[in-house]
């Protein structure tokens, strides 16, 4: 599987991006796709995920600004982000694996495939 994230950039606080993984090989329509990001000295954290190509999750501090969609006939996973704020600065990623189980989800070490990282930089 390959995974080809894009749409990072700079954007002010309160701005909107749209990030999109194009994913390549052995995924089907119930994989699990995922976001994770990293902030420079921090740890990768979970962001958003849709488990088993439907139900969706959300870390506590981007839920109700950030949107995970998937198109099938692309391949391709979303995530919208609105309100963005300073400390949504990071490098995101998304993975994805097809044989994720649900208490996993949250988990970056249980994702088998990795895209390369799409830097989103927002400035207050």
């Amino acid at each position: 599987v390959q995974l080809q994230a894009s749409g990072g950039g700079l954007v002010q606080a309160g701005g909107s991006l749209r990030l999109s993984c194009a994913a390549s090989g052995r995924t089907t329509s119930t994989s699990t796709l995922a976001w994770f990001r990293q902030a420079p000295g921090k740890d990768r954290e979970f962001v958003a995920a849709m488990f088993r190509g439907s139900r969706t999750y959300y870390a506590d501090s981007v839920k109700g600004r950030f949107a995970i969609s998937r198109d099938n006939a692309k391949n391709t996973v979303y995530l919208q982000m609105n309100s963005l704020k300073p400390e949504d600065t990071a490098i995101y990623y998304c993975a994805a694996d097809n044989s994720l189980i649900l208490s996993s989800v949250r988990l970056y070490e249980q994702y088998d495939y990795w895209g390369q990282g799409t830097q989103v930089t927002v400035s207050s």
